[in-house]
């Protein structure tokens, strides 16, 4: 597979670079990573500057390459990162683009590419993490609304959403991957409850969500009833797939970064920890040859990313967490100091194996749909 860049695609970094070197300097300072209302208006604006430059719907209406290109040049530049609007950007955006009707499409996606409506993630439950189409979460029809009664957990940014893209059960007695369906939940409908949860690192970028006989209009719902875990494998496949490929950029940054700090404590005396930290730049620049793989192969496939991505978002998650561990290596007693940024993306590192699909699954997924074994081999 040829992973050289065409002339329109040299053409769109070179256009792309321009604008982030006239752009940046212009932007304010950024909000404590605490102020989740101020992180919201610090990124509903920093999307509407993309918007306004044309940039705004590079995450679904771009070529997967473009795509890509993006989010190498924005991290490379230190651009703002997407933050409480990666679900509507990097989620729920694609999967409506991709399964909703021209109607939902008109509805939902200019307001996520303006920055004007945020999104949050009702997946996982108490008991349906990892298991995720195990949720009981229930939804059931009465007229032109399904009703709604359950409740999810790790709902991302909830505290600041307007929208939730909401999986429910709407068939109990069919097998559990059946009777599932996608809805779009309006985070303001009477019944819905938010109670935010402290992370290890202090922050709130999580929530409970709890749903009270909710009522939302059918025409929410994308995809067929009891389709869902049919639209949701689209979401995922977003999520596993390119969400996490700007982010192979900032970890070989942070590499450099390391080395510096290294050599200016005298720990870059230590053989062993100068060969982990080459073996990792070795590892995180293959990372990025297989995302640029994946985006060639959604390009010739229709758009949307493969099983292939489940092989990047497993190694990718053990990779973020050898890095941090390697900057506790570095730091020394400072390791312990949650002052210093290293030390808070440490605890941040440790749910990335469980995050958009636990390393067991992305295990099963690639034996499964890229090896061809049996189930339960």
């Amino acid at each position: 597979m040829d992973l050289a860049y065409t002339e329109e695609e040299e053409a769109f970094r070179d256009g792309l670079r321009e604008w982030l070197a006239r752009t940046l300097p212009t932007l304010p300072a950024p909000p404590s990573p605490h102020d989740w209302p101020g992180r919201r208006a610090y990124d509903t604006a920093w999307q509407r500057a993309l918007y306004d430059a044309g940039y705004g719907g590079v995450h679904w209406e771009a070529t997967p390459t473009q795509r890509l290109i993006f989010l190498e040049e924005t991290e490379e530049a230190g651009a703002p990162y997407v933050g409480a609007n990666f679900v509507g950007l990097l989620h729920a955006g694609p999967t409506i683009a991709a399964e909703g009707t021209p109607e939902q499409r008109a509805r939902w996606l200019p307001p996520i590419l303006r920055g004007d409506e945020v999104w949050c993630q009702g997946f996982s439950e108490p008991d349906a993490g990892s298991d995720l189409a195990s949720l009981r979460t229930r939804a059931w029809r009465d007229g032109d609304h399904y009703v709604v009664r359950g409740s999810k957990i790790w709902t991302s940014h909830a505290e600041v959403a307007d929208w939730c893209e909401l999986l429910v059960r709407t068939d109990p007695d069919a097998p559990k991957h059946r009777g599932l369906t996608w809805l779009a939940l309006p985070m303001a409908a009477p019944g819905v409850t938010v109670r935010p949860l402290r992370t290890l690192a202090g922050s709130t970028e999580f929530a409970e969500v709890f749903l009270d006989e909710v009522r939302v209009p059918v025409d929410h719902r994308v995809g067929a009833e009891d389709d869902g875990w049919r639209v949701t494998l689209v979401t995922l496949s977003y999520e596993r797939g390119t969400a996490f490929a700007g982010e192979v950029v900032a970890c070989r940054r942070v590499l450099g970064d390391l080395a510096r700090e290294a050599r200016a404590n005298g720990r870059w005396d230590d053989p062993a920890l100068r060969r982990r930290l080459g073996r990792l730049s070795a590892e995180f620049g293959a990372l990025w040859r297989l995302a640029q793989w994946n985006a060639s192969e959604a390009q010739h496939t229709g758009g949307v990313p493969g099983p292939g991505g489940s092989v990047f978002k497993l190694r990718y998650s053990h990779a973020r967490q050898e890095l941090y561990d390697a900057a506790a290596d570095v730091l020394g007693d400072d390791a312990l100091d949650l002052g210093r940024t290293w030390t808070r993306e440490r605890l941040s590192s440790l749910s990335y194996t469980i995050a958009a699909g636990t390393s067991q699954i992305q295990r099963t997924i690639v034996a499964e749909r890229l090896l061809g074994l049996p189930k339960g081999w």
